[in-house]
């Protein structure tokens, strides 16, 4: 049971098992739930952004026992770092698109701290990788979104 329930969790509820890009596709349940459920709200994009690191450490470190250090499969840690992409930033449909693709592209390129972190033992270094993407992501999206503020709009 215990086995089933880390794998479900550590593969973002199974997204992290489609086998064509897994990060990709293992990112999108957790971008539908802070669009949809949680909206903008600073508070509770923090909290899910405190709550999935903690349970990404753990469920991490569990799977990798069953997938290996960091495999494909592995997603939960995509959730953290796409909630702390979204902590500030102004809810709209463009900024989380914004957002989402900035995050996935970070995740990908592990600028510093990023390429440190990812060597952190167990499900440390499976999701601080992520946390440390999600960071470079927020700042992107911000920026972008303050431009698109001062030029785009009224």
């Amino acid at each position: 049971m215990k086995k089933q329930f880390v794998t479900f969790v550590a593969t973002g509820a199974w997204s992290g098992l489609i086998p064509w890009v897994p990060g990709t596709f293992g990112t999108i349940p957790a971008w539908l739930i802070a669009f949809f459920f949680i909206k903008g709200s600073i508070l509770w994009m923090i909290a899910a952004a405190v709550v999935t690191l903690f349970i990404s450490v753990w469920a991490a470190g569990e799977a990798e026992k069953q997938f290996g250090h960091d495999a494909r499969k592995i997603v939960i840690d995509e959730w953290a770092g796409m909630f702390v992409a979204l902590i500030f930033v102004p809810f709209s449909l463009t900024n989380y698109m914004i957002a989402f693709v900035a995050f996935r592209f970070f995740d990908v390129v592990k600028l510093p701290p990023a390429s440190q972190w990812e060597k952190l033992p167990g499900g440390w270094g499976v999701t601080m990788d992520d946390i440390a993407a999600g960071v470079h992501a927020n700042i992107v999206t911000q920026v972008i979104a303050l431009v698109i503020r001062m030029y785009f709009t009224g």
